[in-house]
């Protein structure tokens, strides 16, 4: 879209609407975050495509969750509708459609690029979370990802952790001496940190299948997700804009919720420090937010607010949309500086209570009765305030939404299908991977054929040497909540060599070596200062 006007995106902005005024969006206090909020159907979907249309334009890559799968149009251009001319003449712009560089991203890798990660990355905290453990549980899932560590057992997938559960089990039935003897240690270990129950495993396990049966299966396992392959630009310098297609996942909710939050924290983990940039280096759209914080503890509530908080100063904007700002804790609604609101209805006496919290999210504008204006907006509309040079946020206006220059609504399966066909990471994630883990080694066990466990076991050769050397530095007690130090570095050299042989490139595994202990550190000494994403 072009203007006839001063009314289009600069390098240092992104034009979101007008009112009386023209609401700009600034690009170097986009990582200060967002808010998009308003009922069901009253434009939230195409405040976010506009959005995202501008970041891009910008080199801002995106990644967005499209939950209806009306997102996916970005990726072809607009059509000139009656609807849109009008709306485009009114703001003094003239129509031009546009498209954007899109990457399709599927946990169930059906419509899109297959997403994965690892057990072990996951972590128990977050995997306590997802399989909605109480604290006993959760402890005992610990204790197995704890065990797992000391003996070199990779937990790569399902199959890795449900191996490793039976394998703690207190065994009280009468088996051969060599399969005793071969978990027996396990099992000692196990106990050594407090009384696993068989009751309490097989909680765990039967909450695993109901996960397995939502299709989380299909989350675990290799080649694991690399976050940097979501920060790319197209041949045009545009910023890629990934979609998550959404609308299965958000069938198992709590999946939903865990993976995106471990999306976050694994980004936070991992780009370094970039205080405040001309513009993000990347922009993260959280559709149905409030799906975060549902019976969330306090504990979680107080991690999530810290981590929106930092990663601020890693170049990353998150943009939270829900249909209401009171979903949204006030500890993190305080770090959303950037505000859209949408229409909400007040027929009941809750309602009223709804919009009123919600107007009084803004800074007064004299001109308007907040309040009232929320209840009047029609589709299209929205309240703005949007942070101005000093980072402090403008007084609230009453605009019309720019209309979006990519189509509105969803695109054909043809055109998706093309779209990954000519995806710049075709092949990369597509075919799954299943190397020698916990669940071979302990079968092997049981086979009387494993090495016995040693310091270097959890690193494999000398690159775990490499990683109980540094372990040993800076101490098996700096950890992720889940690996020490020394095992992280290990397998983060682990996973750069395959990545490179993989893909067919011929690394220097000095270099590697270097890279990786340089990042494993950084983000376990990260981890540490934090005391884990969501350790209580």
């Amino acid at each position: 879209m072009t203007a006839d006007n001063k009314f289009a995106d600069t390098s240092e902005t992104i034009f979101i609407g007008r009112g009386e005024q023209p609401a700009w969006l600034t690009l170097a206090l986009a990582n200060r975050h967002g808010l998009v909020t308003g009922a069901t159907g009253t434009g939230k979907t195409v405040s976010l495509q506009v959005m995202a249309e501008g970041f891009a334009r910008a080199g801002v890559p995106v990644f967005a969750a499209d939950i209806k799968g009306d997102l996916s149009g970005i990726s072809e251009a607009g059509e000139g509708k009656d609807f849109i001319l009008k709306r485009a003449n009114d703001m003094g712009l003239r129509f031009q459609p546009d498209q954007f560089s899109a990457v399709f991203w599927d946990v169930f890798g059906e419509q899109g690029h297959p997403v994965r990660a690892t057990v072990t990355e996951m972590g128990p905290l977050l995997l306590s979370r997802m399989l909605d453990l109480n604290d006993v549980q959760e402890g005992v899932l610990n204790v197995a990802f704890r065990v797992a560590d000391e003996n070199g057992l990779a937990l790569i997938d399902m199959k890795d952790l449900r191996s490793l559960l039976d394998a703690i089990v207190p065994d009280t039935s009468k088996k051969a001496a060599g399969e005793e003897d071969a978990l027996a240690s396990i099992r000692k270990a196990a106990q050594g940190f407090g009384n696993v129950t068989k009751a309490t495993v097989g909680t765990i396990q039967r909450q695993l299948l109901v996960l397995e049966n939502q299709g989380g299966a299909k989350f675990f396992g290799e080649p694991a997700l690399s976050l940097r392959d979501f920060m790319r630009t197209d041949h045009d310098g545009r910023g890629m804009v990934n979609i998550l297609v959404a609308d299965k996942l958000m069938q198992s909710p709590r999946l939903y919720a865990t993976f995106l939050l471990w999306m976050l924290s694994e980004l936070f983990e991992e780009l370094p420090e970039a205080g405040d940039p001309p513009k993000p280096k990347l922009v993260f759209f959280f559709d149905e937010a409030h799906l975060l914080f549902n019976d969330a503890p306090k504990a979680l509530l107080d991690k999530i607010e810290q981590v929106v908080r930092l990663i601020r100063s890693k170049g990353v904007g998150v943009y939270l949309v829900t249909q209401n700002p009171i979903d949204v804790p006030d500890k993190v609604l305080a770090q959303l500086g950037n505000r859209v609101q949408h229409a909400l209805r007040a027929f009941t006496p809750r309602d009223q209570k709804a919009v009123a919290a919600a107007a009084q999210t803004f800074r007064p504008n004299p001109k308007l009765e907040t309040a009232q204006v929320i209840t009047e907006l029609g589709k299209g509309e929205a309240l703005v305030s949007f942070l101005e040079g000093n980072g402090t946020p403008a007084m609230v206006e009453r605009i019309m939404i720019r209309p979006p220059t990519g189509r509105i609504g969803p695109i054909t399966p043809e055109e998706r299908k093309a779209i990954m066909d000519n995806s710049p990471i075709k092949g990369k994630y597509d075919t799954a991977i299943d190397r020698e883990s916990a669940y071979e080694l302990l079968q092997k066990r049981l086979a009387g054929t494993a090495a016995p466990a040693d310091a270097a076991g959890a690193g494999g050769g000398v690159l775990g040497q490499i990683g109980a050397i540094v372990g040993t530095i800076f101490g098996t007690n700096v950890s992720r909540g889940r690996l020490s130090t020394g095992q992280l570095i290990a397998r983060s050299v682990t996973r750069s060599v395959t990545n490179k042989v993989v893909g067919g490139v011929v690394a220097d595994l000095g270099k590697s070596v270097g890279g990786s202990m340089g990042g494993s550190v950084g983000r376990a000494l990260v981890r540490g200062a934090l005391g884990g994403l969501l350790r209580r």
